[in-house]
């Protein structure tokens, strides 16, 4: 017991110190996975799509099971006013007492209508799983348009901070410098000018934070509430795989194409259930019960009252004017439509294709270029200092540089996101790679 006690404060001890240390307020960290994650699992487009999609599955097992045969079990009573004959008033009845009950099998023996009808649901059901996998491409850009405009803002945010100490530094440097007469108070003047334009960046750069995070919160959250920031991933971006492999991919992955080729053959099994039309059905029904005048299983003679009745029926379609020819022709019409679609959906992908990675190669090419202009805006603010100092330089100069740096560290920031939302678009064509 005491070995017990001592273990359960031991853990009482170090749950206190793990909450002393833990803060029960932090915001929760996502990463890109972990944000697309929870967009799949609360976005109501996303859930649109998928119950569409298990509807549609739904409509596939239904047309298919329809061509199984059926079972139904049929009890009643009809009861015929008497009239002195054994048939009563109605005729059909044969007795003032008609008793039903029996067990119905139903069996379609050829049926092109409906064998056409389940091949329409299983093409539907795939064009639902294209389109499915359509709601998931758009919801995977709304979420890196989302998630890399956080992690922007959050470099922003760093970045604008970062030029508001510079900016501050250069006002005392000005500040010095005029009180011990080396500099003219317009000195001090252009640099106050140039701190209050950074604070103010500062305060847009948070305020565009809040609302890319509060836009990314509805999408992520089942409540409006939750704080949460976002991991910066965008020195770690994968490298553009060779074209080849994207054509490849997109040839496979490509929902567009696969919801287009499923729209197509959905309309031909359309084609097939209206031509259908024009073919005879044959079926039959069989039955086993009673139906009789007693309910009994034998009648006053001793006759047996239940039994067995099969009935094949053969439906030949002669004339419905012109009903079924009209149907085949808006079949056709939507064959011609779903081919043009086809026809335009693999176009645009190859545009998309050029387009897009045409996109992420200049992106990815001007990186390593913006990492040297925001070298070299260091190394010049650096100078235009020192020679300030020296009073070879003039105020306006440096405030010159202070904003070359201020603008290469943005373009830096801008060229990482815009190479990740270009590989964003990419994957939209081809999957995930």
């Amino acid at each position: 017991m005491k070995c017990i006690a001592a273990a359960t404060g031991a853990a009482l001890f170090c749950c206190a110190a793990l909450a002393q240390t833990t803060p029960a307020d932090a915001p929760l960290k996502l990463t890109f996975d972990d944000a697309l994650a929870r967009a799949r699992q609360y976005s109501q487009q996303a859930y649109s799509a998928n119950i569409a999609a298990l509807m549609a599955h739904e409509d596939t097992l239904q047309a298919k099971n329809a061509l199984k045969p059926a079972v139904n079990a049929l009890s009643g009573y009809i009861y015929t006013q008497p009239n002195g004959t054994p048939s009563g008033v109605f005729v059909p009845n044969d007795g003032h007492n008609v008793y039903t009950d029996w067990v119905t099998a139903h069996g379609d023996i050829y049926n092109p209508a409906m064998r056409a009808a389940y091949g329409k649901t299983m093409a539907a059901e795939a064009l639902a799983k294209a389109k499915n996998d359509l709601a998931l491409r758009d919801l995977t850009t709304v979420v890196s348009e989302d998630y890399y405009a956080m992690v922007g803002g959050q470099r922003k945010i760093v970045n604008a901070e970062q030029s508001l100490r510079e900016a501050r530094d250069f006002l005392d440097l000005t500040e010095k410098q005029e009180h011990g007469g080396e500099a003219a108070h317009v000195d001090v003047i252009k640099a106050q000018i140039e701190v209050n334009h950074r604070a103010r960046d500062l305060q847009d750069a948070r305020a565009a934070f809040d609302k890319a995070r509060i836009t990314f919160a509805v999408i992520l959250f089942p409540t409006y509430n939750q704080a949460f920031t976002v991991e910066d991933d965008l020195e770690r971006a994968r490298p553009l795989p060779a074209f080849p492999e994207v054509q490849s991919l997109a040839s496979k992955n490509n929902p567009d194409i696969r919801a287009a080729e499923a729209a197509l053959a959905q309309q031909n099994s359309a084609m097939k259930e209206a031509r259908a039309a024009f073919l005879p059905s044959l079926s039959t029904d069989f039955f086993y019960g009673l139906q009789a005048n007693q309910f009994a299983i034998h009648n006053h003679e001793g006759d047996t009252l239940i039994g067995a009745s099969l009935a094949v029926n053969l439906n030949i379609p002669i004339f419905n004017w012109g009903i079924n020819r009209s149907r085949v022709r808006q079949a056709e019409m939507q064959i011609d439509q779903a081919k043009r679609d086809l026809s335009l959906a693999q176009r645009t992908l190859l545009s998309e294709m050029d387009q897009f990675y045409l996109e992420a190669q200049v992106a990815l090419s001007q990186i390593a270029s913006l990492r040297e202009s925001l070298e070299l805006s260091r190394e010049n603010l650096d100078k235009t200092r020192l020679r300030y100092t020296a009073g070879e330089s003039s105020a306006q100069e440096v405030v010159d540089a202070q904003s070359t740096l201020v603008d290469s560290r943005g373009a830096v920031d801008d060229g990482l996101v815009r190479y990740r939302m270009a590989l964003a678009n990419l994957q939209t064509l081809t999957g995930v790679f």
